[in-house]
C-alpha cells in the first residue's frame, strides 16, 4: 500500500533538485525546521496545509503542481496494484500436481 506522505516526500525533493535548492535553503525560505522538511521528504513526517503551502512558496512552485504531481504517482501505484490483484487468480503461484507427476522424455534423448 503506497502511503500519500512518501509520494508527498518524493515529490516535494524532486521539485527541489529541480530548482538546484538545498534543504537548508528551502527550509529557511519557509521557515521550516530543517529535520521537519527532511523528515517531510523522506515520507517520515506528514506535513500541513499550511506548511505544504509555505514549501511551495519557498520553492517557487505553485502547490496544485505539487499535488498533481503527488495525484500522478499515487494513479500508478493504484493501477499497478490493480493489475497485480487481477494477475493474481490468473497466475498460479505453484505448480499443478499433474504437471508434475507427469514424466517427459528430454528433448533429443531417443
Amino acid at each position: 500500500m503506497v502511503l500519500v506522505r512518501h509520494e508527498m516526500g518524493e515529490v516535494l525533493r524532486n521539485v527541489r533538485l529541480r530548482k538546484g535548492a538545498t534543504l537548508r535553503q528551502v527550509a529557511g525560505r519557509a521557515s521550516v525546521a530543517l529535520g521537519y522538511l527532511s523528515e517531510i521528504e523522506r515520507g517520515q513526517k506528514e506535513a500541513s496545509s499550511e506548511i505544504l503551502a509555505s514549501v511551495a512558496g519557498a520553492l517557487d512552485t505553485p502547490l496544485s503542481q505539487i499535488y498533481h504531481e503527488v495525484g500522478n504517482r499515487l494513479s500508478v501505484h493504484e493501477e499497478n496494484e490493480l493489475r497485480e490483484q487481477r494477475l493474481a487468480g490468473v497466475i498460479p503461484d505453484t505448480v499443478p500436481d499433474d504437471i508434475l507427476n507427469t514424466h517427459h522424455e528430454p528433448v533429443g534423448a531417443h
